[in-house]
């Protein structure tokens, strides 16, 4: 059955009201030089939301520097007459609208400042302007509002849900002693397991739309924001991540980044798996666990001491039973509350 455009399905207000200053509080849009503040503000939300890791600097720059975000329109946050920030929103609407048009909230409230009523205030702004970003669009197809908290922090939850965005899927992280002996998988003939090359980017970029395109809520990645969201990042380890290749095509990804400043939270010294994929046609010949065994052998061989991974526990692929059966264990768990127009 076809689909109308979503600028005939979505009712958006013409302008997005900024919450009225509250005494020795005010609101305006963020700018660049609010960086730095932001991810103080993180770090304050982490302690209480969730501990093990933080938002880092260079992360949050590059949330204010794409290019499909406009910082005048797409964020808004809260600071005290001194200049203290107190809260902080922003809403995304990515490029690359294959099968859905996203819009992401992000942001939220200083533990210290919670309980008056900010919060709600926020999230209204920000589900207006996703409102708007949708509606915006003359594409015909699903229109989504989505916003992610770990399980744990039942306040946002409740919040999430007074704005009709409802607990849609669960996303849990899965940690693995790297030290514990790693079973050897053998590769189907013509299939081997190289390191990752800067010249392989582009190859690895489309592969890797190849593998998620089933993947719940994912669209494929531009070359743009390949670049940016992980390239580009510090956090990135090219040395740690290896791809799976049959004359010379690659079939199957495994990308690794390293959080350095979350380890003193956490208590020990851990590698992330950002990103593990192999193309459709290819799995189930044992391709992943062999990607996943190579990046194993490299933490171990950088002295780390876990390995962790987040997935949908209701990905398509069976991938949470692989992880499980690897000697991954369950952590944490984050929720995906969604709203489908």
């Amino acid at each position: 059955m076809s689909m109308s455009p979503l600028n005939e399905r979505v009712v958006a207000p013409d302008v997005t009201a900024v919450p009225t200053d509250a005494p020795g509080l005010r609101w305006r849009p963020a700018v660049a030089d609010d960086v730095d503040a932001v991810t103080a503000l993180y770090k304050r939300m982490a302690k209480a939301d969730h501990p093990q890791w933080s938002e880092t600097r260079e992360e949050v720059a590059s949330e204010f520097g794409h290019p499909w975000v406009d910082l005048a329109r797409d964020s808004l946050l809260a600071e005290t007459a001194g200049g203290e920030l107190v809260a902080f929103g922003q809403v995304v609407l990515p490029p690359a609208q294959e099968t859905l048009v996203r819009s992401i909230l992000f942001g939220g409230v200083d533990p210290a400042h919670r309980g008056r009523t900010i919060g709600r205030q926020l999230l209204g702004w920000q589900y207006s302007r996703a409102l708007q970003q949708l509606a915006a669009s003359a594409k015909p197809l699903p229109g989504w509002v989505m916003a992610y908290t770990d399980e744990r922090n039942q306040t946002a939850q409740h919040l999430y849900e007074r704005f009709e965005l409802t607990p849609a899927r669960y996303f849990v992280q899965l940690e693995r002693v790297v030290a514990e002996p790693i079973d050897q998988v053998a590769l189907p003939d013509g299939v081997s397991i190289v390191p990752y090359a800067s010249d392989m980017s582009e190859a690895v970029r489309r592969a890797k739309n190849a593998a998620f395109q089933d993947h719940w809520g994912s669209q494929p990645s531009t070359k743009e924001q390949w670049q940016r969201m992980l390239l580009d990042l510090p956090s990135f380890r090219p040395d740690l991540s290896f791809v799976a290749v049959v004359q010379g095509e690659v079939i199957g990804l495994a990308i690794s980044e390293v959080f350095e400043h979350d380890w003193e939270a956490q208590g020990f010294r851990s590698g992330y798996i950002s990103l593990v994929g192999v193309v459709r046609e290819w799995r189930r010949r044992g391709i992943a666990p062999a990607l996943l065994g190579r990046v194993l052998e490299s933490y171990r061989a950088a002295w780390f001491d876990k390995a962790q991974l987040d997935v949908d526990t209701d990905n398509p692929t069976g991938a949470l039973r692989l992880y499980t059966g690897m000697g991954f264990t369950p952590t944490t768990r984050e929720v995906s509350h969604t709203r489908v127009f």
